[in-house]
């Protein structure tokens, strides 16, 4: 398996259930997936997990990421933190396209509480077959990026 296949999922215990069907999905999509979230409910913390999958990615360990807790918006925030991390949460199959091909996102966000299991899953291939575009979008992305 090579390197730019290697998809990194993480949670919290408000979507375990989504987390464990988008692993399916991805590696029924020929990704290698290296699942590091909880398998249990019992209540844990969004920031750790976002946290732990952002570094796989900004390491180069994990090509992509993809996370969720119950909005997809906290353990958004906390993966942002880590540098050169470009996450974006998504409930739409358009906002995730674009945000691989015009921001260059390297982490996608959902909202267990917020999309169920179909569109979720529509959500993450808009996601992964996008590419980024570069030309104009490069300069923007530099400028996120400070």
């Amino acid at each position: 398996m090579t390197a730019s296949k290697r998809i990194v999922l993480s949670s919290d215990h408000a979507a375990i259930d989504l987390r464990q069907a988008v692993a399916a999905h991805v590696t029924e999509k020929g990704w290698e997936v290296e699942d590091i979230g909880p398998v249990t409910t019992e209540s844990t913390h969004y920031p750790l997990h976002g946290k732990a999958a952002a570094e796989k990615v900004a390491s180069g360990e994990c090509t992509l990421g993809i996370i969720l807790c119950g909005t997809g918006q906290g353990i958004m925030m906390a993966a942002n933190k880590v540098p050169g991390i470009r996450c974006g949460v998504c409930s739409d199959t358009f906002s995730a396209r674009m945000i691989r091909q015009h921001n260059d996102a390297n982490i996608l966000s959902i909202g267990a509480r917020v999309v169920g299991e179909g569109l979720a899953l529509d959500i993450v291939d808009a996601f992964l077959d996008a590419e980024f575009e570069g030309g104009r979008h490069a300069t923007r992305v530099e400028m996120i990026e400070g």
